[in-house]
């Protein structure tokens, strides 16, 4: 496995009448080139498991193994040398005030120890260039471009970018298309799928989307509450249908 969650529970404001228990005693274990859409109610918990992995948010109780190694004690800037994210916001999880090219070099970086001056020559911006000219959104163009003047479609395609560039154990996908209108949300999901396909990609894709949860992955997996109510792989994955899951998640 290369992933193994064992009764991970997260409770925010414990001891006080507001106290919510985000996680219970959820586990998982995910191997490596899985797919896994994550689907359920607002509250379930979704985010909270991502965050937990990342290192972005402590667990109370049970553990986050990667490739067998204890994550606990971890913070999530180590951790990210296994484990990227691309957040539901366009505006996070870059510099916006660095242009494309230096956030780019600041990501390919990332496992290594070099300042931002030596990353950044002319061998890796013209890899720089062919990688953004493959993404079909005109950042190739923008290279020198301060990322906050982009859009919020290309935003999203250069965090897609900068997640893989130097390939991740983990790939965490956290609703990184909910934030953008229809056009450029069905872009950066066939990107999306395009990048996880070629580089073979073990990836937790977060959503609230029922139709994304049945048609993408090879696994999908129900919260509710902070638990894992039902899974779906291989022939169940293949039948399942937003119908089926709205029974579970209680959509109408």
């Amino acid at each position: 496995m290369i992933l193994e969650i064992e009764n991970l529970t997260r409770i925010f404001h414990p001891g006080t009448p507001g106290q919510i228990t985000a996680l219970r005693s959820f586990s998982l274990q995910v191997k490596e080139g899985d797919f896994i859409t994550l689907v359920g109610p607002n509250g379930s918990g979704k985010t909270t498991l991502l965050s937990c992995i990342a290192g972005s948010l402590s667990c109370h109780r049970g553990r986050i193994l990667l490739r067998g190694k204890a994550m606990h004690g971890l913070a999530e800037h180590e951790r990210a040398r296994w484990i990227s994210r691309v957040f539901q916001n366009p505006g996070l999880g870059t510099a916006p005030g660095l242009t494309v090219a230096e956030n780019l070099v600041l990501a390919a970086l990332r496992k290594k120890r070099r300042g931002l001056s030596r990353g950044l020559n002319r061998s890796r911006l013209q890899h720089f260039h062919g990688a953004l000219a493959s993404l079909q959104m005109g950042l190739e163009d923008r290279l020198h471009a301060p990322v906050g003047t982009l859009s919020g479609g290309q935003r999203q395609a250069l965090s897609l970018l900068m997640a893989t560039i130097e390939k991740p154990d983990i790939l965490l996908l956290d609703e990184h298309t909910a934030s953008l209108d229809p056009v450029s949300a069905e872009q950066i999901i066939a990107l999306s799928c395009e990048m996880i396909e070629k580089e073979k990609l073990t990836v937790l894709w977060v959503t609230h989307s029922l139709d994304q949860a049945v048609r993408l992955g090879n696994r999908t997996l129900v919260l509710v509450q902070g638990e894992a109510i039902q899974e779906f792989r291989e022939d169940a994955k293949a039948a399942l249908t937003v119908e089926r899951l709205k029974s579970f998640i209680g959509r109408p």
